[in-house]
């Protein structure tokens, strides 16, 4: 098993525990942030991942200090791949959402909710049900570059 797909899946196991436990019975935007955090700690080991494949095959020599860069170079050498792109560009995503200001909503009830608005302007509402639908999609992704990389399930 490789070093950065196993620190990934340690990763989301930390997610489910927080999304499963700690949101279900806390419900704070605290809890929504460090869902997210996690969520891109565990994007961020796939995708130093993702790299060391790319260097194995020689496509690539250096890797880029940068994680914008490093989704390039990811990109650039999977042109074809349009589902990786598209998660990829995702992480991205998530990297700016977590950065952003936010305010919260309905804190401690079923529907609590991080509001942040991104560099765009752009308004971003992270509820319970979204942050499932992240990890679901993280851990989705997680099993898929398994596959690339090792070529069989998990």
């Amino acid at each position: 098993m490789r070093q950065y797909l196993e620190e990934a899946k340690e990763e989301l196991k930390r997610v489910d525990h927080l999304v499963f436990v700690s949101l279900k019975y806390t419900r704070t935007v605290d809890v929504i942030k460090s869902v997210l955090e996690r969520l891109i700690a565990a994007y961020e080991f796939i995708v130093m991942e993702l790299l060391e494949y790319i260097k194995e095959q020689k496509k690539v020599q250096v890797f880029p200090q940068s994680p914008v860069e490093r989704v390039g170079v990811i990109q650039n050498a999977f042109p074809d791949h349009l589902e990786l792109n598209e998660t990829l560009n995702f992480y991205l995503k998530l990297r700016k959402l977590s950065r952003a200001p936010y305010g919260k909503r309905e804190e401690f009830r079923r529907h609590v909710t991080m509001i942040a608005t991104l560099e765009n302007e752009e308004v971003v509402e992270v509820d319970i049900d979204r942050v499932k639908e992240y990890y679901d999609k993280t851990k989705e992704f997680v099993g898929k570059v398994y596959v690339m990389i090792e070529g069989e399930k998990e």
